[in-house]
């Protein structure tokens, strides 16, 4: 670590600058509180998560030099996938350098990788069970995570690939809440920083950061999209694939967020219940809207009402008892069967027999 302050070069100026624009909700909010307070507040606590990557240590040096200045509190946490031979030595080493930064609290959470979806999946599953883990431990308001726009790039790359719609071809968002932890979130503060950005943010300030294995080992799709897919794509395409590739997320997220305000709008007059409690939909209010509307009515209604997930194939599925309707049976989709009787769809769990409750 570095003894004394490093010179204010390109790099460290753009990470902290970012830094500083994805804090300002806060730092204003905080700002009002003491204003408005008889005695002063306790400051707003961050936590940065922290892997010791290029992209986390730069936010995390970032972090702890701009939270302070924003009348913030900021720490880090640490997560030990415990995946790889001395993990827990890497998840020690990020944690004192989170210490020297000034970061406090810093926390370790070991977690064990077991969920199914592929390893990447499991582990990003137990990664985000400790972070929201360690916002109700600590009381933090958000948790800042280190994605930057090649993450972006390579999300929407893959979604591409898997044919997944506006739910991954939005990418990632800046801000999101935390699942289960009210008035929490996730901040990206780095979406429009280049990974070579906080790399140089590292070598200008002094940092030594880890390098994980896993991304480099091709087996890992993300990997491949990385390496290969997008330095293709560049020399083939010409330079900005990647900040374009992040602009389509960018006007994908609008569009998609305006659509599904429209369809939430739209639910409250078509959702019903039954005498018996079933979920109803107005099958004519649902043939009145196209496709997008339609469909997402659908996911909104399934998901508030019963915490089910419907993909696309789902909705397509439910969607034909409204618009090619000739008199077959349900449709079962994993939580809830679906029927249309008369003018209505109904939606039964799979708990429950089909009429009784």
């Amino acid at each position: 670590m570095p003894s004394q302050r490093p010179r204010l070069t390109p790099a460290i100026a753009d990470v902290r600058r970012a830094v500083r624009a994805g804090l300002a909700d806060l730092a204003e909010a905080g700002n009002s509180a003491r204003h408005e307070a008889a005695t002063a507040p306790a400051r707003t606590l961050v936590l940065v998560a922290l892997s010791g990557g290029p992209d986390s240590l730069a936010l995390a040096a970032a972090t702890a030099f701009e939270a302070p200045r924003a009348g913030l509190q900021a720490g880090a946490v640490v997560v030990d996938h415990g995946l790889q031979e001395g993990s827990a030595e890497v998840a020690e080493a990020a944690a004192d350098a989170a210490r020297r930064l000034g970061l406090d609290p810093v926390l370790v959470r070991r977690v064990s990788v077991t969920a199914g979806g592929g390893p990447e999946n499991a582990a990003r599953t137990a990664r985000y069970l400790a972070l929201d883990d360690a916002l109700r431990t600590t009381g933090a308001r958000r948790i800042l995570l280190g994605h930057t726009l090649d993450d972006q790039a390579e999300t929407v790359l893959l979604g591409l690939a898997r044919g997944s719609g506006a739910v991954s071809l939005r990418g990632m968002p800046a801000l999101a809440p935390a699942r289960g932890v009210p008035s929490a979130d996730y901040g990206r503060p780095l979406l429009g920083i280049r990974r070579a950005t906080t790399v140089g943010f590292c070598a200008d300030s002094g940092l030594r950061p880890w390098t994980d294995p896993h991304n480099a080992d091709p087996a890992y799709s993300r990997v491949r999209v990385r390496d290969r897919v997008l330095p293709v794509l560049e020399a083939e395409l010409g330079p900005g694939v990647a900040e374009a590739l992040a602009r389509t997320a960018e006007q994908l997220r609008e569009d998609a967020d305006a659509l599904d305000r429209f369809a939430e709008e739209w639910a409250e007059e078509v959702v019903g219940l039954t005498d018996d409690g079933r979920l109803t939909l107005d099958v004519g209010g649902l043939a009145a809207n196209p496709p997008a509307l339609r469909q997402r009515i659908l996911r909104f209604a399934a998901r508030s009402e019963y915490g089910v997930s419907l993909s696309r194939a789902h909705t397509l599925a439910i969607s034909a008892l409204v618009t090619d309707w000739h008199g077959q049976g349900e449709v079962s989709v994993p939580g809830v069967r679906v029927d249309r009787r008369g003018g209505q769809l109904v939606f039964t769990p799979q708990s429950l027999p089909p009429d009784a409750l």
